[in-house]
């Protein structure tokens, strides 16, 4: 079982993944919407992986991941991408993102990521 932070502007993605992650028997540790509250909320909860999504007000996906890596350079992150990002996705994971999950998110690889970036 993994501590999860979720971070996405739209609640629905939020609760969604959250249903997703605690049938999984997943922990879900704090919830954000934007890349700024991501950080701050990563630095306080210390949880086990971040789900962020890549397009947010405030702060956006790979400014986040940036500035968490920074806290912490073993952090685990998956990036959250509507299709059509993959530019996005590729800058994400260069940035230090673990994988990324694809909306409308499916239950299977949502699972998948999270294990692979927990290895």
């Amino acid at each position: 079982m993994a501590k999860v932070l979720i971070v996405d502007d739209a609640k629905f993605m939020r609760m969604t993944l959250s249903n997703i992650l605690k049938k999984a028997n997943h922990e879900i540790v704090g919830e954000g919407e934007n890349g700024k509250e991501a950080v701050e909320l990563y630095r306080s909860l210390q949880p086990d992986v971040v789900t962020l999504d890549i397009t947010m007000p405030v702060m956006n996906g790979i400014e986040a991941v940036k500035a968490i890596k920074k806290l912490d350079p073993h952090a685990k992150i998956i990036m959250c991408s509507a299709m059509g990002q993959q530019k996005m996705v590729v800058e994400a994971i260069e940035a230090g993102a673990a994988d990324f999950i694809v909306k409308p998110f499916e239950e299977s690889r949502v699972i998948e990521a999270l294990s692979r970036a927990l290895m």
